[in-house]
């Protein structure tokens, strides 16, 4: 088998269809197979998808009787992946016929690279920007008091979201978005399974720090595309989703910034995205109560 396909959902029935559509289209679809992970989805995400299961070489369908989370469903379909080559793709995706088969030949002709990503547009066509620096501490800052958004082409204050970058060049990254991240076999056998330390958000960011340990390159490939309806998983459950991701920031400065001073460091800002994440809460409910 050529290529193993991950797909987690939960509640994607609207979207589902779609990114299996678009799969079902590839010239690599006759060397595909596709383990998709459901979490116990309340709508009709499972009859849509298993709707596909005949037009794939194979297709297995796990269906957990709980809402595991994104990175425990990924760790479930890496389990069973047998492919030379693995995608970890979101179900809010559209992959265009070109897009698998010159990435997939990126990978096969640079031996450095260890995992490969297409640029990300938006429903209407515009660049959707996907690639990110590791974050710093002070990254935090910046974005909480809005410098990222009053300078976004800013190195400094928009370092972590490359706002300096415009995502039509050809280079290497730290880390593209989770939402469709291709990587070599030996990569993922190498470096192990996701940290369920980071549930939903942030395992991407950890998988793509593993993989520059290990001393691969993760490259950033423009020439083609995926469309991406970001943020579909995110917005179903607003404050989960807060609580999750600022959670897992600090978690990640805690696996990676170990010592003494790092420590005290990391409990201050820990304390900082406490109170970030109740304001956002609060300004969420506000919200809701005006409509």
């Amino acid at each position: 088998m050529k290529l193993s396909v991950i797909i987690v959902t939960f509640n994607h029935a609207d979207e589902i269809g779609k990114c299996l559509q678009s799969l079902k289209a590839s010239p690599v679809r006759s060397d595909m197979e596709i383990l998709l992970i459901d979490n116990n989805s309340a709508d009709k995400t499972v009859a849509v998808a298993s709707s596909f299961a005949s037009d794939f070489e194979k297709f297995e369908l796990i269906q957990n009787n709980e809402n595991l989370g994104f990175t425990q469903g990924v760790n479930q379909g890496l389990k069973l992946a047998s492919g030379d080559f693995v995608l970890l793709l979101n179900p809010d995706t559209i992959i265009p016929r070109e897009t698998l088969p010159r990435l997939m030949s990126q990978l096969e002709n640079s031996p450095q690279i260890g995992a490969i990503s297409p640029q990300f547009r938006n429903p209407d066509g515009s660049i959707q920007p996907s690639c990110r620096r590791f974050p710093r501490r002070r990254d935090v800052i910046y974005n909480a008091l809005g410098l990222s958004l009053l300078f976004p082409h800013s190195r400094e204050f928009n370092y972590w979201k490359m706002g300096d970058f415009d995502h039509n060049q050809t280079r290497e990254v730290e880390q593209p978005q989770g939402a469709f991240l291709l990587l070599r076999r030996e990569v993922s056998s190498q470096i192990g399974f996701l940290d369920e330390r980071f549930p939903m958000f942030f395992s991407d960011v950890d998988l793509c720090r593993r993989i520059f340990g290990a001393g691969w390159k993760i490259l950033f490939f423009p020439e083609v595309h995926i469309i991406h309806a970001k943020g579909t998983s995110v917005l179903r459950n607003r404050v989960k989703m807060l609580k999750t991701s600022h959670l897992s920031f600090y978690h990640y400065f805690q696996k990676y910034y170990s010592g003494k001073i790092n420590r005290l460091l990391n409990y201050a800002l820990g304390i900082f995205l406490l109170l970030l994440m109740t304001i956002r809460i609060i300004f969420h409910y506000f919200r809701l109560n005006k409509r």
